[in-house]
C-alpha cells in the first residue's frame, strides 16, 4: 500500500492526508463527527469489488452508520432503483461550493457538516474538490473512502487493492451494525 498521490501529476501542499492503515480509524473519524456527511459519485455503479458493485457496499455502509448520503451526477436514480433514497441529491462541484459556504446549514438544514466523507468520485474532480476544501473550509475534515490516496483530503486510506479495498468497507459496515 502506498501513501502516494494516485495520479502521479497531483502534487499536495506541505500539508497531506493522514494515512488511514486499519479500518478501525475511519471508523472513530465518523462516530466523533457531530454532522458527517457521506458524498458518493459516479463511480458507484462502475466499480464491483468481489462481485458486489460498490453503490451495494455504500448503502449497507450508510444504514449501518446512519451517515446521510449526498448523491451525485445520475446517482439518485441508482440509489432509488436499489429502495434507498439519500438525503440529498446535487452536483459534485455543488455540494463541494455549499460545503465552503459558512452560511450552509446542511443537507438537512440543522447545522454546518463537520466531516465530509467522499466516495467513488472520479479521480481527478475529487481531488479538486478536497484541494478547495482543504483551503476555504479549514473547520470541515475530510475522509475519503476510495482505494486511490488523496493526498489534499484530512485523512485517506492509501492505494490498495479491490480485495483490501472491499475489506475494509466490510469490517467498517460490520463495526456499525454491531455497535463496537
Amino acid at each position: 500500500m502506498s501513501c502516494e498521490p494516485w495520479q502521479c501529476a497531483e502534487v499536495s501542499s506541505t500539508k497531506k492526508a493522514m494515512a488511514i492503515t486499519k479500518p478501525e480509524v475511519a471508523i472513530s473519524l465518523i462516530r466523533r463527527a457531530n454532522r458527517p456527511i457521506l458524498v458518493v459519485g459516479s463511480n458507484a455503479i462502475n466499480r464491483k469489488l468481489e462481485g458486489k458493485l460498490l453503490i451495494d457496499y455504500l448503502i449497507d455502509f450508510a444504514k449501518a452508520s446512519k451517515i446521510p448520503i449526498v448523491a451525485t451526477a445520475h446517482m439518485v436514480g441508482e440509489f432509488l432503483k436499489r429502495g434507498y433514497k439519500p438525503a440529498g441529491f446535487m452536483s459534485a462541484m455543488d455540494i463541494g461550493n455549499r460545503l465552503v459556504d459558512p452560511e450552509w446549514q446542511g443537507i438537512d438544514g440543522k447545522g454546518p457538516h463537520d466531516l465530509a466523507v467522499f466516495v467513488a468520485l472520479p479521480y481527478y474532480m475529487q481531488g479538486l474538490i478536497l484541494s478547495g476544501l482543504m483551503h476555504f473550509a479549514t473547520k470541515l475534515k475530510t475522509l475519503t473512502l476510495d482505494n486511490m490516496y488523496h493526498p489534499h483530503a484530512s485523512w485517506s486510506f492509501p492505494n490498495a487493492g479491490v480485495g483490501i479495498w472491499a475489506e475494509n468497507l466490510k469490517v467498517m459496515t460490520s463495526k456499525f451494525e454491531g455497535g463496537q
